[in-house]
């Protein structure tokens, strides 16, 4: 082996002294130095000799190793585009240079960033939830039970002959970690929701919600005001409007919207309210010791009103010129 690590690197060297472009380097790096290269073959192979033959052997191959990597290096910073060897015309340094594109997160990513570090500063704690959920913990555990008129409103996209279904909303998640936690806690569970529905400016087949449950002794609707009113307040400022109107979700009791202006209009950002006292049972709970609050925020909708976008289709209408305004 001694003797083909010597026959290497003459051969190397002869070969590194002729090359005349950096592709010719590129080549002789791979053929020794990559992965299946000649001398990475032999310093692979080291761990099956002697302990004899590994103190002599292996120190000659580093040392080579490091040698080639050297000579390579030293003739590449050789080379430039004004060589005479190259056949292609020298760049004119005078001329000015190319703006170099720059990548843009997506505002639904930013919104998302900012939604969850507000919280977090409210010591919320952020988790996720699967897209794909079956019918107890979507329908069943948040009291809506089959044949329960409100299972239409949410328009699901279904895997046909199961009972595995897209999420049509962040809900789920509520049941999902009431049975694995104990209160008192705080969450929010940001993620993509799905509805087979007709789109238009403010509707989309597919959306984000961020979910929030706050669950404790002596929880009341006062509490989930106050947080409401925080959150909105940092997210798009002191002067911010909001309004709460009553409504009806089968897995609250009493169920509030939230409602924001948005383009001269109002437009509900959340559905929310407290926690029915059939879901804390589903999981387990004592509904007479335990109280708390859920909502849903879109997240989407939040970001039309802080980017004043007109249309909620441009977040995955794929155009640039949309994207490259963030």
């Amino acid at each position: 082996m001694e003797k083909e690590i010597e026959e290497i690197k003459k051969t190397a060297l002869r070969q590194l002294e002729a090359a005349k472009n950096p592709g010719d380097l590129e080549q002789i790096r791979i053929k020794y130095l990559g992965r299946k290269g000649e001398l990475t073959q032999i310093l692979r192979n080291l761990k099956n000799l002697s302990i004899d033959e590994r103190r002599k052997l292996g120190p000659l191959a580093q040392k080579l190793k490091r040698e080639l990597e050297e000579k390579i290096k030293q003739k590449s910073q050789g080379f430039s585009v004004y060589n005479p060897s190259f056949k292609v015309s020298p760049i004119d340094v005078s001329k000015p240079g190319r703006k170099i594109s720059i990548g843009h997160l997506h505002p639904l990513t930013k919104i998302e960033e900012e939604v969850c570090q507000i919280f977090l500063s409210m010591n919320f704690s952020v988790v996720e939830g699967p897209e794909i959920e079956d019918e107890y913990h979507h329908f069943d555990a948040l009291n809506i039970p089959k044949d329960h008129p409100a299972r239409d409103a949410w328009n699901t996209f279904r895997i046909k002959n199961s009972k595995i279904l897209l999420r049509a909303h962040t809900s789920p998640m509520q049941i999902r970690y009431m049975e694995t936690h104990q209160p008192p806690f705080q969450i929010i569970v940001p993620g993509r929701v799905f509805r087979y529905e007709a789109t238009d400016a403010s509707h989309e087949t597919t959306f984000t919600q961020v979910e929030g449950l706050m669950v404790g002794e002596n929880i009341s609707l006062a509490n989930f005001k106050f947080i409401i009113e925080k959150f909105l307040k940092k997210l798009f400022g002191e002067k911010t409007e909001f309004e709460l109107r009553p409504s009806y979700y089968p897995f609250t009791e009493p169920g509030v919207d939230v409602y924001m202006k948005w383009r001269g209009r109002w437009l509900e950002v959340a559905g929310s309210g407290m926690v029915h006292p059939k879901v804390f049972e589903a999981v387990g709970y004592n509904p007479y010791e335990w109280q708390g609050f859920a909502f849903g925020f879109g997240l989407n909708r939040l970001a039309m009103i802080k980017y004043n976008i007109p249309d909620i289709r441009l977040f995955y209408s794929g155009d640039l010129r949309f994207i490259q305004q963030f």
